[in-house]
């Protein structure tokens, strides 16, 4: 029998480990898996549609989902996930001791439009009094010069964002001063060389990350996966075919974390690290699907929205292909 043909652009995950070997098959497809890092297939995938289905930044889908120029059709799998509490960063003599003194800063961001950025400023201004609006955005590369906006913006008059000059860097500006405070979903080089110019601003940045799960029961979501929206027109029936292979690549996954007679990774501890997790996440704190996600992708689409990334404020249930929203029952 023959199968269809899909392209899926990913980056390496042990969740996805099981769809790249083809320990885990998706059902009426022939697949062929992309490894690619996140920043390239984003832009491929956003500038010229190049690939079937891939991982897609959640703001960037929702950016252009609300504007009516989506060429994609999303499924509410969700490879990437993180708190970003860690990924905020100050140039030390700023002056910058709490939250609240980035109020009237400079701040760097790779692009404003990043989902991680749209979740720190969600958090900043939901959680530590500094409104989205009180601080100005640098945008440009954090290690190379050039770096520019994967889509064009129409934000409020109110939000200052502006490109560095073009020959400079992110990182290079923290250092110097220059800027005030950077987000971003890397660590900067300054800070893995142990320059003494930058530090993040939380101190014990897991400690704060977790009072903010158990405050609002967050885990964010970064990436979501989509389909060329011909694609689904032409095979409608692949979006809960894919939907339901990734859910089984990362049961695959679970089992192995759970696995403690032969360590299958180089963490003595993992099974406290579990355990751990569990306790604050839930057994399930990686969840797939809509209803598990509901809350979560609520909180995210009013960040946007308030952030004047979307015109109006999106809900979850239209993000997604019908035939993934619910499930069949025997």
């Amino acid at each position: 029998m023959s199968r269809i043909p899909v392209t899926l652009a990913c980056w390496d995950y042990d969740r996805t480990r099981a769809l790249e070997d083809g320990t885990v098959a998706v059902d009426g497809v022939d697949l062929t898996y992309l490894r690619l890092p996140v920043e390239e297939t984003f832009f491929r995938m956003l500038r010229h549609g190049e690939f079937d289905a891939a991982e897609m930044s959640l703001a960037s889908f929702v950016t252009r989902f609300a504007a009516g120029d989506a060429p994609f059709v999303a499924i509410p799998v969700f490879p990437s996930r993180a708190f970003r509490h860690h990924g905020i960063y100050v140039h030390t003599g700023a002056g910058i001791r709490a939250p609240a003194d980035l109020a009237g800063r400079v701040v760097g961001v790779p692009e404003y439009q990043l989902t991680a950025c749209v979740w720190i400023r969600g958090i900043l201004a939901d959680h530590h009094d500094v409104p989205v609006a009180s601080v100005r955005y640098r945008t440009g590369g954090m290690h190379a010069p050039g770096r520019v906006e994967k889509q064009a913006l129409a934000l409020p008059p109110e939000i200052d964002v502006a490109p560095i000059p073009p020959d400079r860097t992110l990182a290079d500006m923290l250092v110097t001063g220059e800027i005030d405070a950077l987000y971003a979903p890397r660590t900067p080089r300054p800070l893995r060389e142990g320059n003494p110019a930058v530090a993040r601003l939380f101190a014990d940045p897991r400690a704060a990350e977790e009072r903010y799960a158990a405050a609002t029961g967050i885990f964010p979501i970064m990436h979501v996966i989509v389909l060329r929206a011909g694609v689904h027109e032409r095979f409608p029936w692949i979006a809960r075919s894919l939907m339901d292979a990734f859910t089984r690549a990362k049961a695959v996954t679970e089992d192995r974390l759970d696995e403690v007679a032969a360590n299958p990774t180089m963490l003595p501890w993992l099974y406290d690290e579990i355990a751990r997790v569990r306790g604050l996440l839930g057994h399930d704190f990686w969840p797939y699907g809509l209803e598990a996600n509901r809350h979560v992708l609520a909180t995210f689409l009013r960040h946007a929205h308030e952030q004047g990334l979307t015109s109006r404020l999106l809900t979850p249930d239209e993000l997604f292909v019908p035939s993934t929203r619910e499930d069949h029952v025997v």
